[in-house]
């Protein structure tokens, strides 16, 4: 597919509402890890206010070396991170690296991490949740699955690279359209779909 082509439908065919933050604010904690979440750290505090989200709980798929699951330790007390840690085709570290990550996230009490695909998971967690963040690997199917069960038991759930996967862009629009709920865009960073109440 051409990239005007790739463009022409995401401008018209897939087009969804920015979100505009009115501030940025800098987490207290934060860990030096490449990632490519770097800067969206800065507008979750305004999503969690302007949304009115709880502080208790939020669950996330896709930690890799959990960059963004140390921004939400911030602002929950418990922080359940999913995730196979072993890469998959959109990354770039392939092998196993749960030990490593659990590691140096070890001084985060309040984060547990899952070795885990988020299939097993959802099986069994029936819990809501405050918050979800899904950045699992960027197919149509897996990012509708679990995106859907992430809405479903969430009052807010973000999902990463809406603007850099179109799969994921479309998934996103069809969970808020299935479900009812509002959409909004934030086009930086690769794009954070953000589906609330």
């Amino acid at each position: 597919m051409s990239a005007f082509r790739k463009l022409y439908l995401k401008k018209f065919l897939y087009k969804i509402p920015d979100y505009k933050p009115e501030k940025l604010i800098i987490p207290a904690q934060v860990i030096d890890v490449v990632s490519a979440w770097k800067g969206l750290e800065l507008i979750i505090p305004e999503i969690l206010q302007k949304f009115h989200i709880g502080n208790e709980t939020c669950i996330e798929f896709g930690v890799e070396f959990g960059y963004s699951v140390v921004i939400f330790s911030n602002y929950f007390k418990e922080v359940i991170g999913i995730d196979t840690f072993e890469g998959d085709i959109h990354t770039d570290h392939r092998g196993n690296h749960f030990e490593n990550t659990k590691t140096s996230l070890a001084k985060f009490e309040n984060i547990r991490l899952v070795k885990s695909t988020f299939q097993d998971w959802i099986k069994e967690d029936d819990r809501m949740y405050d918050f979800a963040h899904v950045d699992i690997v960027h197919t149509y199917e897996d990012t509708f699955e679990c995106g859907l069960w992430a809405v479903k038991h969430t009052k807010c759930a973000i999902f990463h690279d809406t603007e850099s996967f179109m799969e994921v862009r479309k998934a996103v629009i069809d969970i808020a359209r299935h479900t009812g709920k509002q959409l909004y865009n934030y086009p930086f960073q690769n794009g954070l779909g953000i589906i609330v109440e």
